[in-house]
């Protein structure tokens, strides 16, 4: 057992973890921040996104311990307060979630992607969202989603 140190979510929190503990299990188990979803294990679904020092990163291939003095930002942080983060809400308006377990992992590869592209192209939002899969919808209200976000965004900054 070692002890690590994180901030998430703006909190700053010394967890004792295993060295072979994956980071989104010490966020969902000592942490309880149970938005982040685990749906393969395998890095192939998405569920488990979440930004990592500003980058958008699969939390179920990174070590606990390789996020050591990490600031860490999940699905529960992205918001300020009770009112939704303009992607959150650009989610819910456009329907681009339907059973939601993808949602979470899709909300924060779209957080990624606009922190670093801020008004992608088609292509782009493709790409950015490439590693998280919905079994649920077609993508085309997701990509509507990350378009709007990217205006609302914009707007925010103007």
């Amino acid at each position: 057992m070692r002890t690590i140190t994180l901030t998430v979510n703006g909190q700053h929190h010394a967890v004792q973890v295993e060295d072979r503990a994956l980071l989104a299990d010490v966020l969902r188990g000592p942490l309880k921040l149970t938005g982040t979803h685990i749906g393969c294990d395998t890095s192939q679904c998405g569920c488990c996104t979440l930004l990592m020092n500003g980058d958008a990163i699969k939390s179920c291939t990174v070590l606990a311990v390789q996020a050591d003095e990490a600031q860490i930002t999940t699905i529960e942080g992205l918001a300020k307060g009770p009112e939704l983060h303009p992607i959150q809400a650009a989610f819910s308006q456009c329907h681009g979630l339907q059973c939601g377990f993808c949602t979470p992992g899709m909300i924060m590869a779209t957080a990624g992607l606009l922190a670093h592209t801020p008004l992608p192209t088609e292509a782009q939002i493709h790409e950015g969202l490439s590693g998280n899969l919905c079994r649920c919808t077609g993508y085309i209200h997701i990509v509507e989603s990350v378009k709007q976000s990217a205006r609302a965004l914009q707007e925010s900054r103007e």
